[in-house]
């Protein structure tokens, strides 16, 4: 008999261990996963991932002239492998230069045609001149016979020697005239040399310029470093067949691998918690051993949207902290931005919090053999957990679920949220118990 009892006890026991521990005393209640709310430091973390690529680079740049001949866009014929590590004055790349050839042989025959025209001109010019120095010879012996018979007319009759005086004012005057037109045709000339010259010179000019950038087909290297291929708009490395615009003639860079910057994007959501100058846990997809810190140095200020995706996103710049010879550009990273950190208060598992009307946010309390449907105060929140400012104290034990049948329960208002919620919201609990009730009945 005595035994009986003592199992009988140990049965009630069980009985009443599970009751408390899975939630039991109401009608129906099933077993429901509790917590516990803790005290402890709360974290506020954006885990993100991102790209490595240097803080400063020197870009390896094709022809950028090309605009002036209405060349838009070159191919690249070869290219050094990425990751190649040059010395300045290596050779990195060649571009197609075919379009541009065609345009440089018009310019050398256009050359050959000035060069000519010049050559031209000045045997014009210059038999020409010669012509009229022998007219001025000419007329300068003329003159100089209607001297000689004016001198020997002067014992014939007056007729005679006045029409050897005309004679000799007629050659003066044609020799003047003829030294006043050689004058002329100099002026001409010289200014005709001066034209052809000139246009001679701004052929060569631009032969010459032609030259140098038929020479940058072959790009070399600006500085020492190491070769990354430059990306697109679509943000796609280049690569021997890709087309190179001409407003943005770059080819490669050559970074600075002594500061490096984790390049990633960040929600609408969670962009207004990023600020310059959080700290970020950076870590390394080829490194998974290796942790390394970093800062927020930048935050955009209008989003983007990038390729398959709908959603828009923020660009987030991030400084690591130190030198690393390991690291890379291009390797991906995770990034764990710090956003908030607050030591000492009270949190528990999203799971836990339920919202009525959009505006009441509440958790089940297990209240002794009881169930209290009880209204919170909701602070900061990460991914997994939410601070809990008020309706709740440490140690307190919650469903991480609405408990069976206690869906249309009252809820506990806090008094301190009265008059900051709508007045539709705080009769919303209330009305829901007495649908409740009337359903029942």
């Amino acid at each position: 008999m005595k035994r009986n009892i003592l199992i009988g006890a140990g049965v009630v026991g069980v009985l009443l261990v599970g009751y408390f521990i899975f939630g039991g005393g109401k009608d129906g209640e099933a077993a429901s996963i509790m917590a516990t709310v803790k005290r402890g430091q709360f974290r506020v973390d954006i885990e993100t991932t991102g790209e490595l690529e240097a803080k400063n680079s020197v870009k390896i740049q094709g022809p950028s002239q090309l605009r002036n001949f209405q060349i838009w866009e070159v191919t690249i014929q070869n290219i050094v492998n990425e990751g190649t590590v040059v010395k300045k004055g290596d050779w990195v790349a060649t571009l197609d230069r075919s379009d541009f050839q065609t345009k440089f042989m018009a310019k050398q025959i256009e050359l050959d045609k000035a060069n000519s025209k010049f050559n031209q001109t000045q045997l014009d010019t210059t038999l020409q001149l010669r012509q009229s120095r022998d007219e001025l010879i000419n007329l300068n012996y003329a003159v100089e016979e209607t001297a000689i018979v004016l001198e020997q007319s002067k014992f014939e009759p007056p007729a005679t020697i006045k029409q050897a005086e005309i004679n000799m004012e007629k050659a003066k005057r044609t020799y003047q005239q003829a030294v006043e037109n050689y004058k002329i045709k100099k002026n001409q000339n010289i200014e005709k040399m001066r034209e052809v010259n000139a246009e001679l010179r701004k052929v060569q000019s631009e032969y010459d310029g032609m030259t140098k950038v038929l020479e940058a087909f072959n790009v070399l290297a600006p500085e020492p470093g190491m070769v990354i291929y430059h990306r697109g708009w679509d943000g796609k490395p280049i690569k021997s067949g890709s087309r190179v615009q001409m407003w943005d003639p770059t080819v490669a860079t050559l970074p600075d691998l002594t500061t490096m910057m984790s390049k990633t994007f960040v929600n609408e959501v969670d962009v207004r918690k990023v600020e310059k100058g959080q700290i970020v846990e950076v870590g390394l997809d080829a490194y998974p051993e290796k942790k390394l810190t970093g800062l927020v140095r930048s935050v955009a200020n209008v989003g983007e949207q990038r390729p398959n995706s709908d959603a828009k996103v923020f660009e987030v710049m991030i400084e690591i902290n130190g030198t690393d010879p390991t690291l890379r550009p291009s390797m991906t990273t995770s990034n764990k931005i710090v956003a908030e950190v607050q030591d000492s208060v009270l949190y528990v598992p999203l799971e836990s919090l339920h919202t009525q009307a959009d505006t009441i946010t509440y958790v089940f309390k297990k209240d002794g053999i009881n169930t209290t449907k009880q209204e919170v105060i909701v602070g900061a929140t990460n991914a997994n957990s939410a601070i809990i400012l008020g309706g709740i104290d440490v140690s307190d034990r919650i469903y991480l679920s609405i408990p069976t049948g206690l869906s249309e329960q009252k809820i506990q208002l806090l008094p301190q949220m009265a008059g900051k919620r709508g007045k539709k919201e705080e009769e919303a609990a209330p009305a829901a118990k007495v649908l409740s009730q009337a359903s029942s009945n």
